[in-house]
C-alpha cells in the first residue's frame, strides 16, 4: 500500500510538471497565466494521484501493462519541453535553443511536401501570417511529428522484443481496459478488433482532419494565428500526440484481441485432447 501511494505521488508530480513546463520555460509569462497553469497542473496531478492511489481502475488504460503509459508520457513531455526551449530561444537564445530550432527547421522542411500533415499545419495559418511565424510553426510541427513517430517505433519494438504484454503474467482485461465492458453484448474479441481498427483509422486521419477543422472554423470564427507561445505549444503537441496515441492504442487493443483469441484456441485444443483421451 505504501509503495502504491508513493508511486501515485511521483506520477502526480510528473503530470503536474508536464502541465507547468511551458510556463516555466517561456519568459515573460504573466501572473494570471501562471496562476491558471498552476491550477491546471494541480488538477492534473490530483486526478493522477486519485487514479493510481486506488486499487481498482478508473479511466487510465493499461495501468498494469508497462511501459505503455510511460512511453506516451515521455513522448508528450519531450514534445512540450522541446517546443518550450525552441520558443524561449526567440527572446533568450542559447546554444541548446538554436540547436533545437535548427533541427526543427531541417525536419519541418523535409516533411513540408504537398498534402503532408506538416504542410496542412502551415496552410491552416491565416494568409497574413509572417514568414518567420510560418517557419516557427513548421519547425514545431516537424519536431512534434518526428517525436510521435518515434513513439510508435519504440512501442512496436517493445511489442516485438519484450512480447508486450508479457505472456508470463496474466493480463487482466478489466484492470487494463476499465472503459471496456466484456459483458456489454456480442463477442468481446470482435468488439476489441473493431475498436482497434477504429483507433488506427482515426490515428491516420487526425493529422489531416485537425488542420482542416481549424481552417473551417477560421472561416466562421476568428482566425487562429498561434502567436501565443503556450497556445502554439499545446496546439502542436496535441496535433502530433493524439493521432499517434490513437494508433498506439489501436495496436495495443489489437494485440490484446489476438492474445484472447490464441488463449481460446489453446483452451479449445486442450479440451479436445482431454475428450479424445477420455
Amino acid at each position: 500500500m505504501i509503495s502504491q501511494v508513493f508511486g501515485a505521488v511521483v506520477r502526480a508530480f510528473l503530470m503536474a510538471l508536464l502541465v507547468i513546463t511551458p510556463a516555466m520555460l517561456l519568459p515573460g509569462v504573466g501572473g494570471d497565466t501562471a496562476q491558471v497553469m498552476l491550477l491546471f497542473a494541480l488538477f492534473a496531478g490530483l486526478l493522477t494521484f486519485i487514479e493510481y492511489s486506488t486499487r481498482y481502475p478508473g479511466i487510465v488504460e493499461f495501468r498494469y501493462a508497462p511501459p505503455y503509459n510511460r512511453i506516451r508520457f515521455l513522448t508528450l513531455f519531450t514534445i512540450v519541453a522541446l517546443l518550450g526551449v525552441m520558443l524561449r530561444g526567440q527572446s533568450e537564445p542559447s546554444t541548446l535553443s538554436l540547436l533545437i530550432e535548427a533541427l526543427g527547421t531541417l525536419i519541418g522542411e523535409a516533411m513540408d511536401f504537398p498534402y503532408s500533415p506538416v504542410r496542412l499545419v502551415t496552410l491552416m495559418l491565416p494568409p497574413q501570417s509572417s514568414p518567420e511565424h510560418v517557419a516557427t510553426v513548421r519547425a514545431a510541427a516537424g519536431l512534434s511529428y518526428l517525436a510521435s513517430l518515434f513513439m510508435l517505433i519504440v512501442f512496436v519494438c517493445t511489442l516485438r522484443i519484450r512480447r508486450w504484454p508479457t505472456r508470463r503474467e496474466a493480463f487482466n482485461v478489466w484492470v487494463n481496459l476499465p472503459t471496456f465492458d466484456p459483458t456489454a453484448g456480442g463477442d468481446a474479441v470482435a468488439r476489441l478488433d473493431r475498436s482497434a481498427v477504429l483507433n488506427i483509422a482515426l490515428g491516420f486521419l487526425l493529422p489531416f482532419l485537425i488542420p482542416a477543422a481549424i481552417m473551417a472554423a477560421s472561416t466562421l470564427l476568428q482566425p487562429i494565428f498561434l502567436r501565443e507561445p503556450q497556445t502554439l505549444i499545446w496546439t502542436i503537441a496535441a496535433w502530433a500526440f493524439l493521432p499517434a496515441s490513437l494508433l498506439m492504442r489501436g495496436v495495443a487493443i489489437g494485440r490484446i484481441a489476438r492474445m484472447i483469441r490464441d488463449k481460446r484456441r489453446s483452451n479449445g485444443e486442450a479440451a479436445a485432447e482431454e475428450w479424445q483421451l477420455a
